[in-house]
């Protein structure tokens, strides 16, 4: 089912709309949340979550791309369910290096989704980057996966793909600097 139907049962508060969300994006959220999460249980936990936040958040809302509304869904929920997990078990693996890496940039305690400027920012400076450069951070700081399967993905060793990514983390801290968003 496209798109623009799927969001008009959610319009239309017609339940089908969560069976054919999950249908279509339910694959690539699980792929998001498991990235994140690393557990079988909480993934799922996480995707009914993303199907619930999308019926109570559509309407008001009305995506451009459904698939990258629920995978930004996804992707929140997954980090704030990583996050409580962390303060309760202080746990490690890809999410915390993944925004260990980035904190150098965007600050400690500043949580991504929730800053329009930074959000922009962000936009801005993965639009004027190479398209493999873009890959490369996306990979990493949007999907965590571990910088192994990064290189594995774009072609390069892990060395390269661990120098690409500090350039890249550089780039942005100078980028946000320049766009005066406060760090």
């Amino acid at each position: 089912m496209e798109d623009e139907c799927i969001t008009e049962l959610y319009w239309k508060r017609d339940e089908q709309a969560v069976a054919e969300s999950r249908s279509k994006y339910g694959a690539y959220c699980g792929t998001i949340a498991d990235n994140i999460l690393h557990s079988r249980e909480d993934t799922e936990e996480c995707l009914n979550d993303t199907w619930e936040r999308a019926w109570n958040t559509i309407p008001p809302e009305r995506p451009r791309r459904l698939g990258v509304y629920l995978g930004s869904l996804t992707r929140s929920i997954a980090i704030d369910r990583w996050r409580r997990d962390r303060a309760e078990k202080r746990g490690s693996g890809q999410a915390e290096l993944c925004l260990d890496e980035l904190s150098e940039c965007i600050g400690e305690e500043r949580p991504i989704e929730d800053s329009l400027a930074l959000r922009e920012a962000l936009d801005s400076f993965l639009r004027a980057q190479s398209k493999k450069n873009r890959k490369i951070f996306l990979l990493r700081y949007w999907y965590m996966l571990p910088v192994t399967e990064v290189a594995d993905r774009c072609g390069m060793t892990e060395g390269a793909a661990k120098m690409q990514l500090l350039r890249l983390r550089n780039k942005l801290k100078e980028h946000l600097e320049k766009e005066g968003v406060s760090i």
